[in-house]
């Protein structure tokens, strides 16, 4: 009898529940009109998404994997995928070319797959771009940098259209949140590095 009665509660909630579900779910849509997207790799992903999550403008972050072909990606397989932090931001508080200014000087783009003692095609610099907006104000970027920044040597980093998305598993998802004395060898170099 109980068993029922529960069963019953739990249908009459969810029904009640439905229309409440849908209409925030419409909200939300709305909400990720105003919102764009990008994929960044550089290196570890634990170590970027923790300074990503801190910018202004940044709505949401995700650690994962994208570059490759491997499907349903893991971190025990996910050949030839970079680590990438998928960043939602808001394009009315931060522009993607201020977003661009963050990820530049939280890795090295010289480096062609290495980000400090991590080696390999997981740890290149990559910018995935959803956008072709995003892609011509990469490329700009880029070439800017190339020419007027300070890092030396030539800048490596990929500008690649995106594609399928896999997201890393939920022990990699906020690394340095939770775990504040762990691994990362990200750190924001000065603004005087972009050379402008």
């Amino acid at each position: 009898m109980k068993k029922k009665m529960i069963t019953g509660i739990l249908i009459a909630l969810t029904a009640f529940a439905a229309p409440a579900a849908r209409a925030a779910e419409k909200k939300g849509n709305k909400k990720m009109d105003k919102t764009e997207v990008v994929d960044l790799a550089g290196g570890c992903f634990w170590g970027m998404q923790e300074i990503f999550r801190a910018i202004p403008g940044v709505i949401h972050t995700e650690a994962g994997y994208t570059g490759g072909k491997v499907d349903h990606a893991t971190y025990r397989n996910h050949e030839g995928h970079a680590e990438t932090v998928q960043v939602v931001y808001d394009p009315t508080k931060i522009s993607f070319e201020v977003l661009l200014r963050w990820y530049f000087r939280m890795h090295d783009p010289t480096t062609l797959n290495q980000q400090g003692n991590d080696m390999g095609a997981s740890y290149r610099s990559a910018i995935f771009y959803h956008t072709e907006a995003q892609r011509k104000t990469a490329e700009a970027f880029k070439a800017r940098l190339q020419t007027h920044g300070k890092f030396g040597k030539p800048i490596v980093t990929e500008i690649v259209k995106a594609g399928p998305w896999w997201k890393a598993e939920e022990e990699h998802q906020d690394y340095l949140q939770k775990h504040p004395h762990g691994y990362t060898c990200h750190w924001l170099r000065p603004e005087s590095i972009l050379g402008d």
